[in-house]
């Protein structure tokens, strides 16, 4: 990974010596770059070449991805609690903690269905889920540094997935791992992550109605990746439901900035606007984010799982209690415009942030 502009108003994560092109116009973008090329990968799901630089050029890929270069870098997502070292930090922090067991989501059955994807870590065989008809596992990786501890990011996909089964029991929830155990991905994974729940869903026969995402990124120019935007777009009608990420800025979070996704910040105990939340324009609800109870997998001697809960805080957490307003809403109406309506009258943004200090 590449850390761009440190400390300035570009500063993005991105991956070094990667850029991205569209496979319909690569020709005279391999014109272009042709002497800093090492070389090309086609992702044929993408329609995208990744194009690998040269050694001595792969620092340089944000200046060489320039406006009209007809090429873009690989923008690095975060998952929205993850904090890794100094000089960057991202998030809050905060790890787990593991809590006593607590109730689980009553059995509901749904008619017709609300098909919640959730683009996270994936979602383990937890006691909430093995008995729900059409569950379908994607086991949590745990320890994939190989370092005999549990990753950070580890058992987030569960943690968010029982989030939305706590306050929509009756939705279907179809996870999609994109994010890593260690809480990074980039802007391919993510659109790859889109276009595959959309591809499963045709087959199965099923629509996605609603979409939660909890990783996101800020990128050199603040605009959204031309790869994701069209991901999203492809999306529609389903509903689709971001972290507005824990920097505590107010500069824009992709993809939750972009207009066609719910962005949803996180409010602690009072009701406010949690510190370690962004804020801005670009967000539309504010929910609960702040030491947040839901189920957990977490490794046990022997290479087994154990399957607890925990408590835990971040817009990720946040995020996936208004996807479960917006599918409860689904199965009422089948109305996405008026369940967006109804998520932010009762998940409103506004309300949520502190009183202004008065100048004296």
């Amino acid at each position: 990974m590449l850390l761009h502009d440190l400390g300035g108003d570009g500063e993005c994560l991105v991956r070094r010596g990667e850029l991205l092109a569209p496979a319909d116009s690569l020709d005279p973008v391999l014109d272009r770059y042709r002497r800093w090329i090492d070389r090309v990968h086609h992702d044929e799901d993408l329609l995208l070449a990744r194009i690998r630089l040269r050694d001595a050029e792969r620092d340089h890929c944000v200046d060489l991805a320039g406006e009209g270069a007809g090429a873009s870098v690989n923008n690095v997502h975060v998952g929205s609690p993850v904090m890794f070292g100094t000089p960057v930090m991202f998030g809050t922090g905060d790890e787990p903690e593991f809590t006593l067991p607590f109730a689980a989501p009553p059995s509901a059955e749904w008619e017709p269905p609300v098909f919640v994807g959730v683009l996270d870590t994936g979602c383990d065989r937890h006691p909430w889920f093995t008995g729900r008809p059409d569950f379908e596992a994607v086991p949590e990786e745990l320890d994939a540094d190989d370092d005999s501890g549990q990753d950070r990011q580890a058992g987030h996909g569960t943690f968010v997935s029982g989030i939305v089964l706590q306050h929509a029991p009756g939705a279907v929830i179809r996870p999609q791992r994109v994010l890593s155990s260690l809480g990074f991905t980039d802007d391919c994974t993510v659109a790859s992550g889109l276009r595959a729940l959309r591809r499963s869903a045709q087959r199965r026969g099923e629509s996605i109605d609603v979409v939660v995402l909890t990783s996101g990124c800020h990128t050199a120019d603040d605009r959204c990746p031309e790869v994701l935007a069209s991901a999203l777009r492809a999306m529609d009608p389903a509903v689709v439901v971001a972290a507005a990420g824990n920097h505590g800025r107010t500069r824009p979070f992709w993809p939750a900035a972009a207009p066609e996704v719910l962005a949803v910040a996180a409010t602690g105990a009072d009701g406010k606007i949690a510190s370690f939340s962004n804020t801005g324009g670009w967000v539309d609800a504010a929910a609960p984010g702040v030491d947040v109870r839901s189920c957990f997998v977490q490794m046990a001697p022997g290479g087994d799982r154990d399957f607890g809960y925990a408590r835990w805080s971040g817009t990720s957490f946040a995020a996936p209690r208004v996807a479960a307003m917006i599918a409860t809403a689904l199965q009422a109406e089948r109305v996405p415009a008026r369940a967006r309506e109804l998520v932010e009258h009762c998940y409103p943004y506004d309300t949520a942030l502190p009183e202004p200090v008065a100048a004296e």
